[in-house]
């Protein structure tokens, strides 16, 4: 594990670089380039709202927030773990010519996502603001959800990185399966509507839904749930743990296979 980090320290710069790379390429001949980081969790939340609070009766104001906590933070996984999930392959000429350590790619792609999941955040807290949810002492605790979502997506991208060089259909797959999770985590209902129809144990195994209720307990001025800060921050470090271990053992192998 002191090599591994003193490996990731000496390519750093690339990484940087890689980074750099992938936010251009997002937005390249776009008029309102990066902005739409900002627009389009906005118009999402909008649409969500107009249709689900008419659909559920919602009369809470704050509803917005409540789908925009749950949105934000899915999209940064959705995107991120689709975008390592081809990163290996998308990157096989390099990989053919130069070394560079391998994780190097996935790594990249979930980091730049990343930026740009903490520039929409712009927009939640505008939206908190106009609709009267005023950030309290327990704001602060929004990082500890953030990370635990960092890490997890980490230990995923990694080893859905390692199985797609084997497995092509695997970025099909994982799209599916990225459908079924966003409704398992409450991004749009309320989980008491899922439990007295008996299927609460689905959200109750869903660490993604974890996080997100965790976030939204910073958000809205509430303690952390201690169990499922518990959960979500064993899962995620599992995951992570699992990841880097399915890769290293894997990597030596992908050039026969890209």
């Amino acid at each position: 594990m002191k090599r591994l980090f003193k490996n990731f320290l000496k390519y750093r710069y690339l990484l940087r670089e890689l980074i750099k790379k992938d936010i251009k390429l997002k937005y390249r001949r776009s008029y309102l380039g990066i902005l739409w980081t900002l627009l389009e969790p906005l118009f999402t939340m909008m649409v969500l709202t107009l249709v689900f609070s008419g659909f559920y009766g919602k009369s809470d104001k704050t509803f917005p927030v409540y789908i925009l906590t749950g949105r934000l933070l899915f999209t940064f996984f959705s995107n991120s773990t689709k975008a390592a999930t081809k990163s290996i392959r998308s990157n096989a000429g390099m990989i053919k010519k130069v070394y560079v350590p391998k994780y190097i790619y996935p790594i990249s792609t979930i980091c730049s996502n990343f930026i740009f999941f903490m520039i929409s955040l712009i927009v939640l807290v505008a939206v908190a603001l106009v609709l009267g949810v005023y950030p309290t002492k327990y704001v602060f605790l929004a990082v500890v959800p953030i990370l635990n979502l960092l890490v997890m997506t980490l230990g995923v991208g990694l080893m859905l990185a390692t199985f797609s060089v084997f497995f092509r259909d695997m970025e099909y797959l994982w799209g599916i399966v990225l459908t079924l999770i966003m409704y398992c985590c409450a991004i749009f209902y309320e989980p008491k509507r899922v439990i007295k129809t008996g299927f609460g144990w689905i959200l109750e195994i869903n660490p993604l839904y974890w996080v997100i209720e965790n976030f939204r307990d910073a958000v809205f001025g509430r303690p952390l749930d201690m169990r499922a800060f518990a959960f979500s921050t064993t899962f995620a470090c599992v995951t992570l743990v699992l990841g880097i271990f399915v890769f290293y053992k894997q990597q030596d192998k992908f050039i026969l296979n890209i």
